[in-house]
């Protein structure tokens, strides 16, 4: 999955405009103009298509996490310059306010099936032995189950 088909995806889901949008943005640190917006949101094929950076997606996750529980006192976090999937489904999980047992319920409505301790491998440590990288599918399938359940 791409960071653009991330951010369509939590539009989406959201049901955020372009103005709703902006404004998460900026709670995560950047300004960003309507015509980046809709270049971030538009298809690939598209002439107005805009690759969304890891540091831009970054500071959005962190606008939605402030949106989502309000803004955190003192210093706001630091948008990574480079993301994985499993700082994404961190950032998700942290937004939502998931545990465990959540995340597991979602992957069940979008009918995927995983167990507790894969899960768990993918919140650990990357030098922990027992980590994991989180392949896209899971990462996709997370989202469409806060589709199911946010917007069925």
């Amino acid at each position: 999955m791409t960071n653009n088909d991330i951010l369509r995806r939590l539009r989406f889901i959201m049901d955020y405009n372009n103005s709703a949008m902006a404004a998460t943005f900026a709670l995560g640190g950047l300004v960003c103009s309507r015509e980046q917006i809709i270049g971030w949101l538009a298809k690939e094929e598209d002439t107005v298509f805009l690759a969304l950076e890891d540091q831009a997606l970054a500071q959005f996750l962190n606008g939605l996490i402030s949106s989502q529980r309000g803004q955190k006192e003192g210093e706001q976090p630091i948008a990574e310059a480079r993301l994985n999937n499993n700082i994404i489904l961190r950032k998700l999980k942290i937004a939502f306010t998931l545990r465990d047992d959540d995340l597991l319920a979602l992957l069940l409505l979008a009918d995927f099936r995983m167990g507790k301790a894969e899960l768990s491998a993918f919140f650990r440590k990357p030098d922990h032995p027992h980590y994991r990288q989180c392949q896209a599918q899971v990462l996709r399938n997370v989202l469409k189950g806060l589709q199911l359940k946010l917007r069925p």
